[in-house]
């Protein structure tokens, strides 16, 4: 089975009136026995919409005028991310899985682009949250699975904190937490 970690930051809470900005992708799987983190991509989005929440902006650093420039389109950057999922999946008799931390927000975001930019999703309704996950592996409370907690109690080192909510560099460590997780 192959999983996708997953991490990406946004204008703000609501897709299409909010941008997806940028997006990291980690692949895990189980190898010899233990699952590990693979191969990543980050892909950062030209702005399509209006609306910038402030706060969302100052937590995420990322320069809108700079991403008009640079950002790819929905169509190839979200391409670039099916491709990367289908290049390294193991199996294609097994659908690939999407992994997040708070898992609704980030697939929302990401199958609101497949559908706008006309791809298809390759998860399809697959997806697995770690807060969720969290829970039943840690037999903890949903109040206890921010992923900082998560993370010290599976014994994952910090992220480094220049590299917070930068999408790719938060999606390796997600995997990291994750692995930790399945492990168990």
């Amino acid at each position: 089975m192959d999983y996708f970690c997953v991490d990406l930051e946004s204008s703000g809470p609501i897709p299409g009136l909010h941008n997806l900005l940028s997006l990291g992708v980690t692949h895990v799987r189980s190898f010899k026995g233990a699952y590990q983190p693979f191969d990543d991509l980050y892909v950062e989005f030209r702005p399509l919409f209006p609306e910038f929440d402030d706060a969302a902006m100052a937590v995420n650093k990322l320069d809108p005028i700079r991403l008009e420039s640079e950002g790819l389109s929905p169509e190839v950057g979200i391409q670039k991310v099916l491709d990367f999922v289908a290049s390294h999946r193991s199996s294609k008799k097994q659908q690939p899985v999407f992994v997040a931390h708070n898992a609704p927000f980030d697939w929302m975001f990401f199958t609101y682009y497949c559908g706008h930019a006309t791809l298809q999703n390759p998860f399809g309704y697959s997806a697995i949250d770690t807060k969720a996950l969290a829970m039943g592996k840690l037999d903890i409370p949903w109040v206890q699975t921010t992923l900082r907690n998560v993370r010290t109690l599976v014994g994952v080192d910090s992220i480094d904190l220049d590299k917070l909510h930068h999408a790719g560099e938060d999606a390796r460590y997600l995997a990291r937490v994750f692995c930790a997780l399945m492990n168990r």
